[in-house]
């Protein structure tokens, strides 16, 4: 930050102003507290005040890291500041002759800090400094409110993310947790998860909830975060689920959501397959030409009836679109999901590609024959039927050298506009997911 350079610890926190030295204010205006250290993303911005109060004047809060303010300190005094991890016993940030100042921590998941305060003082007499500890201050969660945010509109992440807030809420029982998250899936949890408080974002501004926060999580997926600030590691190296439990400090063992629905029964008396043939992006499809229409007619040689429930029969961009297949039953539209989890929960089994679907088939129990490879099968779920070739080129999306472009339809890093573009499912035969599929019926 220019003159500034109080942090240690490999940049672990920093200084946002402090009338003793050169100043970001005197460079540039200073923006508001809850606006710094923070990229982009889809979520209520913290209070820009914060929402501990020390009897000192010192006030603190652990939104958006670990943030605290120094008062202007009394006459010929100044601020020691320390900032630590209270679990490990490194520092974070220690500097002294400090003013009335912000100081930010650059890591913003979860962290045991501590935080300590000293006044400085020079006697008149002998000119020696002396310090008064004045805050000492351990991380703890009991009787506070929490805010767990994910993004809105991602049912695939946000039905792997569950859980582990979830495990959250249970291992800090003590404490009041929010989950804000789009209300067309928290009716979903709401039963299975009564410990929690489900809002929306708005509702976040709305209730100010954000103003009394003690601490706040940010769940997402972060792509360009390559100092690990938002999360402690590449989310593509822990898998798509997984990286919330490394920014929520829980167990990261994999377990499915609880998701609760009102259930009439089976939508239809035949025994029958449910699947999911779109993806947001063209690697996402299973592109091999023939490999549904193979694979569904097999299905039905064996006596099932197959179910397509995308919420569109067609999908696609400019000149490249996906059909269902034709040879299956159309209960695609915009159903709620309650409704979709009532097919998926009587059905024998699923199919389908990396998508939300595949995790709502996951967490209603059923088995779920998942087909991918432009994941690596730690991105997803366990399931004993992960189909992938790898003969091909795969993986593309955990590797951290390629960037995944949300805008690009048609993103294939390796080899597009090649002949080899998206050979991952494109050679991924029928006779392959079939394989799977007679593991299931035979088991």
């Amino acid at each position: 930050m220019n003159n500034l350079s109080f942090s240690s610890q490999a940049n672990s926190a920093f200084l946002v102003s402090s009338s003793d030295t050169p100043s970001i204010s005197e460079q540039q205006e200073l923006p508001p507290i809850s606006t710094i250290n923070t990229q982009n993303a889809p979520y209520p911005l913290p209070a820009a005040e914060l929402t501990q109060k020390d009897k000192s004047g010192i006030s603190f809060d652990f939104n958006q890291g670990c943030r605290v303010k120094l008062p202007k300190p009394k006459k010929n005094t100044t601020w020691h500041l320390q900032m630590m991890d209270s679990n490990t016993g490194n520092i974070l940030f220690e500097h002294n002759n400090l003013q009335e100042t912000v100081v930010l921590s650059t890591k913003q998941w979860f962290v045991q800090f501590g935080i300590k305060v000293w006044s400085r003082s020079i006697t008149s007499e002998d000119q020696q400094e002396k310090e008064e500890l004045i805050l000492d201050y351990i991380f703890n969660l009991d009787d506070q409110i929490i805010l767990i945010q994910f993004p809105n509109g991602t049912l695939g992440d946000t039905l792997a993310w569950m859980s582990y807030a979830a495990r959250f809420a249970t291992k800090h029982s003590k404490s009041k947790v929010f989950c804000a998250l789009s209300d067309l899936i928290s009716p979903l949890f709401k039963k299975s998860y009564p410990n929690i408080h489900f809002v929306t974002h708005q509702e976040v501004i709305e209730q100010g909830i954000h103003q009394k926060a003690y601490a706040t999580y940010n769940l997402g997926l972060f792509f360009d975060d390559k100092d690990c600030n938002l999360q402690p590691t590449d989310f593509r190296f822990v898998g798509l689920h997984k990286t919330a439990a490394y920014i929520l400090g829980v167990s990261p063992k994999e377990e499915p959501v609880k998701i609760d629905f009102p259930d009439e029964g089976r939508p239809i008396e035949d025994p029958y397959v449910c699947i999911a043939v779109q993806a947001s992006t063209q690697c996402k499809q299973w592109n091999n030409p023939t490999g549904w229409i193979e694979v569904i007619d097999y299905l039905k040689k064996k006596g099932y009836r197959v179910i397509c429930i995308d919420k569109e029969a067609i999908g696609g961009q400019n000149i490249n679109w996906n059909y269902m297949p034709f040879n299956a039953e159309n209960q695609t539209g915009n159903r709620p999901l309650a409704e979709r989890a009532r097919w998926l929960k009587h059905a024998e089994f699923f199919i389908g590609t990396s998508s939300g679907l595949a995790w709502l088939a996951w967490s209603v129990g059923i088995p779920v024959v998942l087909i991918s490879g432009f994941t690596h099968p730690t991105n997803e779920f366990y399931t004993p039927y992960r189909v992938i070739n790898w003969h091909t080129c795969n993986s593309c999306w955990n590797d951290p050298k390629e960037r995944f472009d949300h805008f690009d339809f048609l993103w294939c890093p390796r080899h597009k506009n090649t002949q080899r573009q998206f050979e991952c499912t494109k050679l991924i035969t029928a006779q392959l997911v079939i394989g799977h599929i007679n593991k299931i019926i035979n088991n």
